[in-house]
């Protein structure tokens, strides 16, 4: 059996957050009560909005896209490392249905609870979820002229299927170029060299025939193939363009400066002059960690490329909807009620602990390509938007009988694109503004009818969006686990997590019914038939959230 290391993770398109503290009894404690992991009961426990409003977009931060790494890992019948998953990825790749983005906004905050036993010991689980979605549709925006170079991995391993799949990539992206588009191409191996520079869409064929001669050979220099597309992206800049860089490579960097500290230095200095920076992995072997953060760091976005259908979707989708910002310089606040503290923090490397709560810095949040919950995206289940999941505990001290329902106070600031930010001199101030940015601000509470730590029998959830939050989050916990179970050789822990996750799934999708989780259920099979090649022995799980932990 294969044993894929762990020196991978795919992140996502979302945001995607879980938060929590430390040393205290949390989801895994046993001194909560109530009716324990019945869910898929009524929900709408505590609010009136109902999830499902079919149609309006979410929002996805710089960073990474998915989690595809992992599926493809156990469809090719082996063992995924556990830094193959990723909560950011994964809960990229939900479509959650928020309420109608009726704020006036380009930007719509909102809040929601849930409360149950957790799905695979069952011992009391608290989570609030705060997402955004905006009345923007990604059919009909109008992005703003693009200044984009292209830095394309040519090394020796991407011989063969890669480098076919990068040039059908390319070609279609082409297609989706508008007549004010200025395109560059990089590639580098040993070493970089400019293809062809500052092109049109009248140019489409030449480019097209240089894009058609790309051969592979050499070592994988991805310091000098990002300098020389950063250097050349930014002798075109112009005030009217959205100057950006599309780097993708499928391995390490072997040559040159190979430092992933001074890589992604490079990025985020770029980044911080107005030139976003997205980055592609090809295939199982490039380096997660360095590709995911360039894109997290350079404002733009993270994605793994599977298979065919990955390339166009990310080639074509990247060019249009993920490359224009709804949001930029985004400030999340997170202060936690009386009654509770903040366990952990998931989904994004900015996450900063604070005595009551927490905060989050993100450079920009761009359009999801999903805006329905019904079926996956036909190329994909990229672009879902995201949530923030956020784990509380109750604490045993007294709070006063008016803040006993308070669970948690979400604010959120950000800069329009159009009058500054991140992107400062990228974008053209609007007709009529001053030129200096324009900030926004909302703010959203999150109430519990119940006494913290007590939820009745089907749970306490605000509607069928917050309950699909909550599987994910048992879900992602389910896969990280067995996923680091497998690793160290206890395949019977490994199996038993899945085992024990499974039926509740089944239950949930009963009353239920959701294409994303569906689809997860499919990879919860192939996980447990890959384990059952080494004949375990399933036996009960370790509690997810461990006391203390």
């Amino acid at each position: 059996m294969n044993h894929h290391p762990t020196t991978r993770s795919c992140i996502a398109l979302s945001i995607a957050l879980l938060l929590g503290t430390f040393a205290l009894p949390g989801c895994g404690a046993s001194d909560a009560t109530g009716g324990g992991g019945a869910l898929g009961g009524s929900g709408g426990e505590t609010g009136s909005a109902s999830g499902g409003n079919d149609g309006f977009a979410g929002l996805g931060v710089s960073g990474s896209q998915d989690f595809g790494l992992f599926r493809a890992i156990l469809e090719a019948g082996e063992i995924p490392g556990s830094d193959t998953i990723d909560h950011v990825g994964f809960f990229a790749e939900h479509k959650l249905e928020f309420p109608a983005p009726e704020c006036g906004e380009d930007v719509c905050l909102h809040g929601s609870l849930g409360v149950l036993g957790n799905l695979m010991t069952g011992t009391a689980c608290t989570m609030v979820m705060f997402g955004m979605n905006t009345p923007l549709d990604p059919e009909e925006i109008e992005r703003p002229p693009l200044n984009l170079v292209l830095a394309i991995d040519t090394s020796g391993s991407m011989g063969g299927d890669a480098i076919k799949s990068v040039r059908v990539g390319l070609q279609l992206m082409l297609a989706h170029l508008q007549p004010q588009d200025r395109i560059s191409l990089v590639t580098y191996s040993d070493t970089a060299q400019v293809v062809f520079e500052d092109l049109g869409v009248d140019e489409n064929d030449a480019m097209a025939t240089m894009i058609s001669e790309l051969e592979a050979g050499g070592a994988t220099n991805i310091y000098e193939g990002l300098y020389l597309a950063l250097d050349t992206v930014a002798q075109h800049a112009a005030p009217d363009r959205q100057n950006r860089v599309i780097l993708l490579s499928d391995g390490i960097a072997t040559k040159g400066i190979t430092s992933e500290a001074k890589i992604v230095k490079l990025a985020e200095t770029y980044a911080s002059q107005g030139v976003g920076i997205s980055a592609i992995g090809v295939g199982e072997q490039f380096d997660v960690s360095l590709m995911r953060a360039i894109g997290e760091k350079g404002a733009g976005n993270f994605y793994f490329l599977d298979d065919v259908d990955a390339v166009t979707e990310v080639f074509t989708d990247e060019v249009n909807a993920f490359l224009v910002p709804i949001a930029l310089d985004i400030r999340i606040h997170f202060g936690v009620g009386p009654g509770y503290v903040v366990r952990d923090a998931y989904g994004t490397s900015g996450w900063q602990p604070m005595e009551h709560g927490g905060s989050i810095e993100i450079p920009a949040l761009f359009l999801a390509g999903r805006t329905d919950d019904t079926e996956p995206a036909t190329e994909g289940r990229r672009g879902g938007g995201g949530a923030i999941l956020v784990e509380v505990m109750p604490v045993a001290t007294e709070v006063d009988e008016g803040d006993i329902h308070d669970v948690g106070n979400i604010t959120v600031t950000w800069i329009d694109p159009a009058t500054g930010g991140l992107m400062g001199e990228s974008f053209v101030p609007p007709e009529g503004g001053t030129g200096g940015p324009t900030e926004f601000t909302q703010n959203t509470i999150v109430t519990n009818p119940n006494v913290p730590g007590t939820w009745p029998e089907e749970g306490t959830f605000t509607d069928k969006t917050s309950e699909k939050g909550f599987v994910m989050l048992n879900l992602y916990v389910a896969f990280k686990m067995a996923a680091e179970a497998a690793e160290s050789g206890n395949f019977d822990s490994a199996s038993g997590i899945l085992e024990a996750i499974r039926p509740n799934l089944v239950t949930w999708l009963e009353g239920t019914p959701d294409a994303d989780i569906e689809d997860d259920l499919v990879y919860v099979d192939l996980f447990i038939d890959v384990l059952a090649k080494e004949q375990p022995v399933p036996i009960a799980p370790p509690e997810p959230w461990p006391m203390g932990d």
